[in-house]
């Protein structure tokens, strides 16, 4: 990203160049007192970072940096994979912090032929429906909501039990759910409930996920230890967890959380 001064900052609106060419990191041309930054950011927040390149899972991200590819910063769904990069030296732990909160909801296709109103309705037979995979963070969320049911007499074991039964596709990334219920491949998907666009809702419609069984998930970011441009990085963070960034990101479904003063 290029860092210009607050105001083209707010123009852009948190425009980001995310290197995420899955043979690692890509180089960018930069004109005199211009200084570009990488930045690795979870698929669920396509949106509300505009793109110039790739969106990917968090636990895709995690892996190209352990493998060597070296961005500015990382952005993630998921505390687990952050965490993991700590440990392992690869971020500056300075700067990393929780920095967003989201969670889960159901949505259906607009003209929801399976007849879905609620989180019951997935146990009926013949249902289609898509989760992400276990590794991904909105996967691992699902199943947390399902687990919860699971431990409520009012559904129990038998209900997850019937819902992962009618799951017929597992996604590594939440950007690929929406498209397979609007051309028909399912009846309903959980998804974050910032994934639910304003166009999208020309195409499907969110059903809640009750407080009770929900997840909230948390979302950290932070520079790497390796960055070669720490303090612009820093300023671009600062950008992102302030008023401008932060009602950007609110108005994408998001839950901004403010930073420690």
């Amino acid at each position: 990203m290029k860092v210009p001064t607050t105001a083209t900052l707010v123009a852009l609106t948190l425009v980001i160049i995310a290197g995420l060419l899955v043979a690692g990191c890509t180089t960018t041309e930069e004109t005199p007192g211009e200084t570009t930054l990488t930045v690795f950011t979870a698929a669920s927040l396509t949106g509300a970072f505009t793109i110039d390149l790739v969106f990917d899972g968090s636990q895709a991200l995690r892996t190209q940096i352990e493998q060597g590819a070296n961005p500015d910063i990382f952005v993630s769904a998921s505390e687990k994979h952050m965490k993991a990069l700590q440990d392992g030296g690869l971020m500056d732990d300075d700067t990393v912090a929780v920095f967003l909160g989201n969670s889960m909801a159901l949505i259906v296709p607009v003209d929801n032929p399976a007849g879905i109103t609620g989180l019951p309705d997935l146990a009926n037979p013949g249902t289609k429906i898509v989760i992400g995979t276990k590794d991904v963070p909105f996967g691992d969320y699902t199943r947390q909501v399902l687990d919860k049911m699971a431990a409520d007499p009012a559904y129990g074991e038998a209900y997850r039990e019937a819902v992962m039964n009618n799951v017929i596709s597992e996604e590594t990334a939440v950007s690929s759910v929406v498209p397979k219920l609007t051309l028909g491949e399912a009846d309903a998907a959980f998804v974050y409930k910032s994934d639910v666009s304003k166009d999208d809702l020309e195409k499907v419609s969110r059903i809640e996920v009750p407080a009770e069984y929900n997840v909230m998930a948390t979302y950290p970011l932070g520079i790497l230890a390796e960055s070669l441009h720490k303090t612009e990085a820093e300023s671009f963070i600062a950008f992102v967890r302030g008023p401008d960034g932060s009602a950007i990101l609110t108005e994408y479904g998001f839950d901004p959380i403010p930073a420690e003063s």
